[in-house]
């Protein structure tokens, strides 16, 4: 791997103003995104997880720049993405795609698979020809298992799990170098889902692609991750690599996102963590740490002072103030 990532995302933030009143009065921020920075280098997958609302796919978005970035900066082979704008940014996007959470609803039922594999392929014009365009086309539905006899053949004829091939074949037939993948699998059958993520792993030995892996099954994302990112409120909670995370959990949301998955046979039990309440509103979060409201190790600074993102061990990054006096 290079020495330069091939993905640095630093204090990105996404704030959506909330208006009230005849005049639309600003009121406040959902603050969908806060703060979040990472790395992430070439060939290697970052899992993201938490719960639902928690910022995830809104993270992944605000990085293609589908949803603009409130602050911060996303620097893509060193250049940053954040400044582009014009051809120089729909340059820059053929080497970031997006496969969808929903195969059904991803796909346009009007077009035949060929021409949603090849879609991208049009606004980009990166052909000489209709013979090229076929053949990458073709290409692009080998690699992802698919019977090149579908070509003429539209959305609804296919089971979920070939419409997610479909889409992965859309991501990746203009060979981009980064693929964001919003919970790719969360609408497929379990057996689907492992073929699914056996689909991506291949392929990224095959074309060198890094993976942003947003996910809510940390039983998924332990398995095609590198490095894994724990979000809660848009906030980054904890950052390690995956073998780090899953075995020395600090931040006690981690610690509760781990117990509560399912024990395989032959596995030590694990101690149920139960939290309590609801997941606040990004609309009013709480002050200081944005879990301490549901944190069983709360202490009196924890509503007062927002803890920051600190290295507590070799690439091993915690957002606690109990991994402060670790």
């Amino acid at each position: 791997m290079s020495q330069t990532p091939l993905l640095q995302v630093e204090h990105l933030k996404k704030y959506y103003s909330m208006k009230t009143g005849m005049f639309s009065r600003e009121k406040g921020f959902v603050k969908a995104v806060d703060d979040i920075s990472f790395t992430l280098g070439s060939g290697q997958t970052i899992g993201i997880v938490g719960e639902s609302g928690c910022g995830k796919s809104t993270m992944g978005k605000t990085i293609l720049r589908l949803i603009e970035p409130t602050e911060g900066k996303i620097i893509l082979e060193g250049e940053d993405f954040t400044a582009l704008q014009g051809e120089a940014l729909k340059t820059a996007r053929r080497k970031m795609k997006l496969i969808f959470q929903d195969p059904y609803a991803s796909l346009n039922p009007r077009m035949t698979v060929k021409d949603i594999i090849g879609e991208n392929l049009d606004i980009d014009h990166t052909y000489a020809s209709k013979r090229e365009r076929d053949e990458r086309i073709a290409q692009a539905m080998e690699q992802t298992g698919l019977n090149l006899d579908f070509m003429d053949r539209y959305p609804h004829e296919f089971s979920g799990g070939q419409r997610q091939r479909i889409g992965i074949a859309r991501a990746i037939v203009l060979q981009p170098k980064l693929v964001i993948c919003d919970e790719p699998v969360s609408a497929l059958d379990v057996s689907i889902q492992a073929k699914i993520i056996n689909l991506l792993k291949q392929l990224q030995n095959q074309m060198g692609l890094s993976y942003i892996f947003i996910s809510h099954d940390l039983s998924v994302v332990k398995h095609i991750s590198d490095r894994v990112g724990v979000m809660y409120l848009g906030h980054m909670m904890e950052l390690a690599n995956k073998r780090s995370l899953y075995a020395n959990p600090m931040n006690p949301y981690t610690q509760a996102l781990i117990s509560a998955i399912p024990k395989l046979p032959g596995e030590e039990d694990r101690e149920k963590i139960q939290l309590t309440g609801d997941v606040p509103s990004p609309a009013n979060p709480p002050s200081g740490c944005c879990f301490h409201t549901r944190c069983p190790h709360a202490m009196p600074i924890c509503s007062q002072v927002r803890p920051e993102l600190k290295e507590v061990s070799e690439d091993h990054f915690c957002a606690c103030h109990l991994c402060a006096k670790a």
